[in-house]
């Protein structure tokens, strides 16, 4: 799939003002500074589409992006440490959580994460949650460049190890790099197939 065009639409911290379209949404949410909208600016080939941020933190909204016109990319507030207090955090956790259980539209979610570290506690636990409220999801692992060769498939290999100690099977995933546009084809086309797949399923 080719990007022909990127435009913003709405941030807000309320479900219930998100677009009333019924066009299929796709979530974007990680850990603070995981590199979620270098990642999206990445994607729509747009260098200040998401705003980035040497800030952890600087995403506090639902943010809604049409892209060709016919879907939404969502970019939500990154979880875990953040430059906010705990009453933000805790309304952050909230609308998130809404979004989720209550936003039909959406069709997956995409959980970011940093290659270069181990299984972090908060994000198993996102993971999982998603999974208990059968939401489907996928892992993208960003910077991949930060890795050599070498040291890549060695921290992916163990990644998936810990993962498979509590998942049955595997999540679905990409390995990415904002920096050299790794990983792009294969999500926009993985991002496409749905579109299709769901355009058929319509008709």
């Amino acid at each position: 799939m080719k990007i022909s065009s990127a435009e913003f639409i709405i941030s807000n911290s309320d479900v219930a003002k998100c677009p009333k379209d019924k066009l299929p949404e796709y979530a974007f949410i990680g850990r603070s500074n995981v590199g979620k909208s270098s990642l999206i600016n990445m994607l729509v080939d747009r260098k200040n589409l998401a705003k980035t941020s040497g800030r952890p933190g600087k995403t506090q909204l639902i943010n809604h992006f049409i892209i060709n016109k016919n879907w939404f990319l969502v970019d939500l507030p990154g979880y875990g440490y953040a430059r906010v207090s705990k009453s933000s955090k805790k309304i952050f956790q909230k609308f998130i959580t809404a979004y989720f259980s209550k936003r039909m539209q959406l069709v997956s979610a995409f959980v970011l994460i940093d290659c270069r570290h181990d299984l972090q506690k908060i994000d198993l636990e996102f993971m999982q949650w998603l999974g208990q409220n059968q939401i489907p999801f996928s892992i993208i692992f960003t910077k991949a460049d930060k890795l050599t060769k070498t040291k890549l498939p060695l921290h992916i290999n163990s990644y998936i190890k810990e993962m498979l100690a509590y998942w049955e099977e595997m999540p679905n995933y990409f390995i990415t790099s904002s920096s050299t546009g790794l990983g792009k084809d294969e999500l926009l086309q993985y991002i496409g197939l749905i579109n299709n797949q769901l355009n058929t399923a319509a008709k």
